[in-house]
């Protein structure tokens, strides 16, 4: 006996040391991988990796184990692509015209059935030695713009011959007859689907209402709902225990999972997937796998770059495991035999585009916010430059998911210590603790469109900029340039969104939902669908609201001018009441000179009656411009009223009683709409205040979420998600010492009026284009009429870089 005890000492002598070198291997593997994302999170993938399309979307497994299918649901290129998995390389790719979410294999894995998107039809591809070939569609009514919107879908070819289809934009769930290709019958979800799954036995089919909280159930059988059941917001993804027990569904509004008894139809317990208990929004849980012999739970975290580890052997007592790296916006994950797979979204790093857009090239075909689709990988425009991967995972144990847990909170800047506490100085009028008090007393928070740094302010020598990118220099901004050299120059900021559909929800609530981040790409690629942002949509919107609904709760006064508020109306409850009627939303006949003096009428007004509210947000569009249009203002014009009206309302504040106790916070929603030598995200940011330092120059790095904790910690308030709880404060921006010198506005140098040529290529190209939405006319394609049009058809092409390169050097400010 003491020779056996003596030798399994020794083996566990031998074992131990293998096992840390192992670890440690895998940690300084990590390490290697590391990247920075612009909003300063990290990524770590763990695994290896294989290149997919644009926003790969849904991952189906065959039931054989040997193919894995996706659907790639991006702004460029849409394609479905098969998989060997064994062999981990993609076997065959078909581009589809349009496409969203709905993908699976028939039961004898000779047919995929995929979402035809707005095209509102399901395509059937035969699959023979692991190529595609499409063999037939089922078609549901008339593409867009007649609503519909396939999303998820479920097929039963053995026993009913039915396919079950889920709607995004007619919300219905369809019923299909595969042997004649008809429907038979559609009911009315309520709001928005997500997905739908059959149970094991396939007598009933569970649908996710993504724009509900709630799963309905459909008895094949009697052919009706029998029943609701209640879950967390946004439900997505589903997943069944083998044996038809347990059902898994992933809410992405509440970072959750919630455990449902297909017997009883209850929720047992809800799994919180965040990295820390009561995390606000942030985490974005939308996919949900179960290992093969049904004890461990994979959660895929969207925007935590993560997969959630839960044991669910004993369900209604599961524990978390620990977290796992992968690459950017998982957005499904599979297990098969002992690997997970998982699909990222975004892919697995920053990247330059040397390649973009050629604003002198005539030969260059593109379609409205998308690349020439002839030639995808010649032209490369931010909204289809990231292209996904799959994570191929051997199933950890213990030991490794240990090291992959530490990875995951080494890449996350949020904890909960910092809902409360933040990085600052004592003194410094941003206060380092929510609640603690500030000099400041009143925000005016000003929101401009889609400029970035070097289009407006590349030609300042004393920031990183590169003038022969410069359109807007100082000339066209001179209030622009004058406040940034009286006060601080900001070369470093970044904005959180990439176009104005989930800009301006980021701008004010710190998030994009699961929604908007999965729909917005293939609406920007021409293929159907709504804008969904600044509240047009339920959907859309933050589950915990936005910046006004964050000042309700902390009884802080506010009001706003045309952001979420136009035409009379308010697009959020927060805002009934509390914005000026008599303000022109976004309209780009009406100058924001005008909108100055509207802004200017009801602000008088407020000074007389004492009640300036603590916040004020406002909006100041024209920056957009109209390109070239024939007879409309020029871009310049455009512009150069823009700055007018920036200059105007911070001379007008800076000369009234509020000044001595304010603030004004100036960024774009985006910087899709130009060049930038840096990032495609860095942009222009402004903050003017008798506490900002003079003549300063600030090369922290910040973000949109940075701005609106800096204006929480300044009020008062608690972040509204995990964003701008982990951002960093701008406290490097403020002193302690104020200066009342009031700013001096500087008159327009260019003609306000000026037109644009009533013919000419680039009038005839404006007019085609919808000028009353922000982001309706393609980007591409407005690049090159601003560049043609106003740099001649020799500019340089500019060069955009897709996300920023995070530079490890310590953070310098120059006086």
């Amino acid at each position: 006996m003491k020779n056996i005890k003596g030798l399994l000492l020794a083996k566990c002598f031998l074992v131990l040391p293998s096992l840390l070198w192992a670890q440690d291997r895998i940690k300084q593997e990590l390490e290697t991988r590391k990247t920075g994302l612009p909003n300063g999170w990290t990524i770590t993938p763990a695994g290896a990796q294989l290149q997919l399309g644009d926003l790969p979307l849904n991952l189906v497994i065959s039931h054989n184990k040997k193919l894995a299918a996706v659907t790639n649901n991006g702004q460029s290129t849409q394609t479905i692509e098969l998989i060997d998995i064994a062999q981990k390389k993609k076997v065959d790719s078909i581009v589809i015209a349009k496409s969203w979410y709905g993908l699976a294999f028939s039961s004898k894995d000779d047919l995929l059935y995929a979402s035809g998107g707005h095209d509102n039809m399901i395509r059937i591809y035969g699959i023979n030695k692991g190529k595609l070939s499409l063999n037939d569609s089922i078609v549901l009514g008339k593409p867009w713009p007649n609503k519909i919107g396939i999303a998820g879908l479920e097929i039963d070819d053995k026993i009913r011959k039915e396919l079950y289809v889920v709607t995004r934009e007619d919300k219905q769930l369809y019923v299909i007859d595969l042997l004649h290709k008809t429907i038979k019958t559609k009911i009315d979800l309520g709001a928005e689907g997500y997905t739908c799954k059959l149970s094991p036995d396939l007598k009933r089919l569970y649908v996710s209402v993504w724009g509900a909280k709630k799963l309905l159930v459909w008895d094949t059988d009697q052919g009706k709902v029998v029943q609701e059941i209640a879950v967390g917001s946004h439900p997505n993804e589903i997943t069944f225990s083998r044996n038809g027990k347990w059902l898994y569904v992933a809410n992405a509004n509440d970072n959750s999972v919630s455990v449902i008894n297909t017997a009883k139809g209850q929720v047992v317990e809800t799994l919180n997937a965040a990295l820390y208990p009561n995390a606000p929004s942030g985490s974005t849980s939308n996919g949900v796998a179960l290992s093969d012999d049904g004890k461990t739970l994979y959660i895929a975290n969207a925007d935590n770059n993560c997969l959630a580890v839960f044991d669910v052997s004993q369900p209604g007592k599961s524990q978390s495991k620990g977290f796992i790296p992968v690459g950017w916006y998982p957005t499904n994950v599979k297990v098969v035999n002992k690997e997970i797979l998982v699909t990222n979204g975004k892919g697995m790093s920053s990247m330059a585009n040397p390649h973009g857009p050629n604003p002198t090239d005539r030969k260059e075909k593109v379609d409205r916010h998308a690349g020439d689709r002839n030639k995808p990988q010649e032209i490369q425009y931010i909204a289809g430059l990231f292209k996904g991967t799959l994570s191929f995972i051997d199933q950890p144990g213990p030991g490794v998911l240990s090291v992959y847990s530490q990875a995951v909170y080494r890449n996350t800047p949020y904890s909960k210590d910092k809902e409360l506490n933040a990085e600052g100085e004592v003194g410094n009028p941003v206060p380092m603790k929510v609640g603690e008090p500030s000099p400041i007393k009143y925000i005016f928070y000003v929101i401009k469109e889609n400029r970035t740094y070097d289009q407006v302010l590349g030609d300042l020598a004393q920031g990183n900029g590169d003038p022969n990118l410069c359109l807007f220099g100082e000339k066209i901004t001179p209030n622009q340039h004058k406040i940034v050299r009286d006060f601080v120059l900001l070369d470093n900021f970044y904005v959180d969104a990439e176009v104005s559909a989930d800009g301006h929800n980021w701008s004010m609530g710190a998030y994009a939902t699961d929604y908007l981040e999965k729909t917005w790409p293939s609406s920007y690629g021409g293929r159907g669908g709504t804008y969904g942002g600044e509240g047009e949509r339920e959907i859309a919107n933050n589950r915990d609201g936005f910046i006004w609904d964050n000042a309700k709760r902390h009884n802080i006064t506010y009001r706003s001018y045309g952001e979420f508020a136009d035409d009379g109306k308010a697009n959020v409850k927060s805002l009934e009441g509390h914005f000026a009627t008599n303000y022109s939303g976004y309209d780009l006949s009406i100058a924001d000179t005008t909108r100055f003096r509207q802004w200017k009428a009801d602000f008088d007004e407020l000074i007389k009656e004492g009640r300036v509210p603590q916040l004020t947000t406002l909006r100041f569009g024209n920056d957009h411009t109209e390109g070239m249009r024939a007879g409309k203002k020029t871009p310049y014009a455009h512009v150069a009223d823009n700055d007018l009206a920036v200059g105007m309302f911070v001379d007008y504040i800076s000369k009234s009683p509020v000044w001595k106790e304010c603030v004004i916070f100036i960024l774009e929603d985006d910087a899709q709409n130009g060049p930038d030598h840096v990032d495609a995200h860095r942009s222009p940011a402004y903050v003017i205040s008798p506490y900002v330092k003079r003549k300063y120059v600030d090369h922290t790095m910040y973000s949109t979420s940075g701005m609106l904790r800096t204006i929480e910690l300044i009020l008062g308030m608690k972040p509204m998600t995990q964003f701008d709880a982990a951002a960093k404060p701008m406290w490097r921006a403020f002193t302690n010492t104020p200066d009342y010198t009031a700013f001096d506005h500087l008159p327009a140098n260019v003609d306000l009026t000026e037109r644009n040529p009533e013919s000419g290529k680039l009038a005839q190209l404006s007019s085609k284009f919808d000028w009353s939405k922000e982001d309706a006319v393609p980007d591409l394609i407005f690049n090159e009429i601003l560049w043609q049009g106003l740099k001649g058809e020799s500019a340089p092409s500019p060069t955009r870089a897709a996300f920023l390169k995070v530079n490890s050097k310590k953070e310098e400010d120059d006086d």
